[in-house]
C-alpha cells in the first residue's frame, strides 16, 4: 500500500512509504528512508517488553471512546503499515501511546495560552485554535466520522483501506470541514503523534520491543559510546537498549 501526497494509493507499492516535507508527505524510495527522514524530529524514549507482552490483556482506551479508538487504530495502522522493514504503527502499540499521551499536561494544553482572543491570522504567527490537543482528537475524529458517514454510509474504520487512504489525504490536503478546525491541523497532530509513539522511548506506551529502533538502527539509552565515536561509517553492532535497561 502506498501514499500520495500523504497516504497510500493502493496495495500496488508494498514496502514503499513516505515522509513529511514541504507540501506533503512525499515519496521515498523505501520504508526504511522514510523512517530515516523523520527520526530526527522525534524525541528519543525507552523501551517495552517485547516478548510476553501478546499474552498481556487487551488495552483498554482511558481517554477515547470505542468510536474514537476504531479510528485512532485505523488511521495509525494507514499511515505506518507493517511491511518487511518491520513492524506497523499498531504493533509498535502507537495507538496505546496516543491514548496515554492524552491524559498529559501537553495534552491538555496546560502549558499554552488558552484565554484568548482566537483570531485566525497568517501562519507564520503560528497555532491560533482555542483547542487543545485532546480536543483537537475529539472534534478531528467526529469530524473524519462524519464525513465518512454522510459520503461513504459508514465510519472511518468501517471503510476499505483505499477509502481510508482518500480520507486521509482530503484532510492532509485541507479539503475537509471540521466547523472551526481545519482538517490539516488535525491531520498533522494525528501524524505527530504517531511518529512519537512509534520512534519514542516504550515507557511512554509506544515502540513495542524498541522495533521501531530497530529500523533505524538506533541504539536506544546506552550509557557509553566512547569506542565508536571515531569510528565514522562503521556498523554499529549492538543492539537498541531503554531507559529501563531492557535490551532488543
Amino acid at each position: 500500500m502506498c501514499l500520495t501526497n500523504g497516504v497510500r494509493d493502493g496495495s500496488s507499492c508494498s514496502g514503499k512509504a513516505y515522509f513529511l516535507g514541504i507540501g506533503g508527505l512525499r515519496f521515498t524510495s523505501s520504508r526504511r528512508q522514510f523512517i530515516l527522514g523523520l527520526a530526527g524530529a522525534v524525541a528519543c524514549g525507552t523501551a517495552l517488553t517485547p516478548a510476553g507482552r501478546a499474552a498481556a490483556a487487551p488495552y483498554r482506551p482511558q481517554f477515547f471512546n470505542a468510536a474514537e479508538w476504531a479510528f485512532l487504530v485505523a488511521a495509525c495502522d494507514r499511515l505506518i503499515p507493517a511491511d518487511a522493514s518491520g513492524p506497523g504503527a499498531v504493533a509498535l502499540d502507537v495507538p496505546r501511546f496516543i491514548d496515554r499521551q492524552m491524559d498529559t499536561p501537553y495534552a491538555r494544553g496546560e502549558q499554552w495560552y488558552m484565554s484568548g482572543p482566537f483570531v485566525q491570522g497568517a501562519a507564520n504567527l503560528g497555532y491560533q485554535l482555542p483547542y487543545a490537543p485532546r480536543d483537537l482528537y475529539r472534534h478531528g475524529i467526529a469530524g473524519m466520522n462524519a464525513h465518512a458517514a454522510t459520503r461513504h454510509g459508514q465510519p472511518f474504520a468501517s471503510l476499505a483501506p483505499t477509502v481510508q487512504d482518500g480520507l486521509l489525504q482530503a484532510a492532509e490536503k485541507g479539503s475537509l470541514v471540521f466547523g472551526d478546525i481545519p482538517s490539516v491541523v488535525f491531520f498533522e497532530q494525528l501524524l505527530a503523534n504517531v511518529m512519537e509513539g512509534a520512534f519514542s522511548d516504550p515507557i511512554h506506551g509506544g515502540n513495542t520491543g524498541m522495533g521501531g529502533w530497530a529500523m533505524l538502527g538506533f541504539p536506544g539509552a546506552r550509557a557509553d559510546f566512547m569506542d565508536w565515536v571515531d569510528q565514522y561509517g562503521a556498523h554499529y553492532p549492538l543492539g537498541s537498549v531503554s531507559i529501563s535497561g531492557e535490551r532488543a
